[in-house]
């Protein structure tokens, strides 16, 4: 019996944006097989961006391969700093 490699866990199921590119464009009855991405389109390309931790963005590659749908880049974008809350002004 082959023994397989247990993944490290640590207790967190951290989430991240991601930004997926797809060759083409995808239509609205594709588009429903990832509802926790937005769609955008740069040209030939269609983008899905969301925030997904690691098991949601493993089953959104998933979908893609069990698809056919030709993948080119799968990117981590930064977190998007928090704006400070408005502060009342005094003056000195």
């Amino acid at each position: 019996m082959r023994a397989h490699p247990v993944p490290f866990d640590d207790g967190r199921m951290d989430s991240a944006l991601y930004a997926i590119r797809i060759n083409g464009h995808l239509g609205a009855m594709l588009l429903t097989a990832f509802p926790a991405m937005v769609m955008e389109h740069q040209g030939p390309v269609t983008v899905l961006t969301g925030v997904l931790d690691q098991p949601a963005l493993y089953g959104v590659l998933a979908e893609i391969e069990s698809l056919g749908l030709d993948l080119l880049e799968v990117r981590q974008l930064p977190a998007k700093p928090e704006t400070p809350e408005p502060r009342e002004y005094r003056s000195p």
